[in-house]
């Protein structure tokens, strides 16, 4: 008889997300979302795609005034300033140790 297979609560990382950060060349908080996205990003294997707002107009009308704009998924994770916690929660990696 095999040992039963044991089963965990807790969600594999998405390894293949594509994240999208909209944002600016010369802006200072896109920057800062893009450098603390990378971490989280490689440990779940996903992918970031940066786009320049002001590349087109349809996305400079949508985006302007709050870049950085991390998107998953379609669904909007922040803005200005990177939401650890929901990005860890979009990318099933789990909270950090407090």
């Amino acid at each position: 008889m095999s040992a039963p297979v044991r089963t965990s609560n807790v969600a594999e990382p998405r390894a293949g997300v594509h994240l999208v950060l909209y944002g600016r060349a010369w802006c200072h908080l896109c920057e800062d979302m893009r450098v603390a996205l990378e971490p989280l990003a490689a440990a779940a294997g996903a992918h970031i795609e940066t786009i320049d707002v002001d590349s087109d107009p349809a996305l400079q009308a949508r985006y302007d005034e709050l870049v950085p704009v991390l998107v998953c998924d379609g669904v909007e994770l922040c803005h200005y300033r990177l939401d650890e916690a929901r990005v860890r929660a979009a990318l099933r990696l789990g909270a950090t140790a407090s």
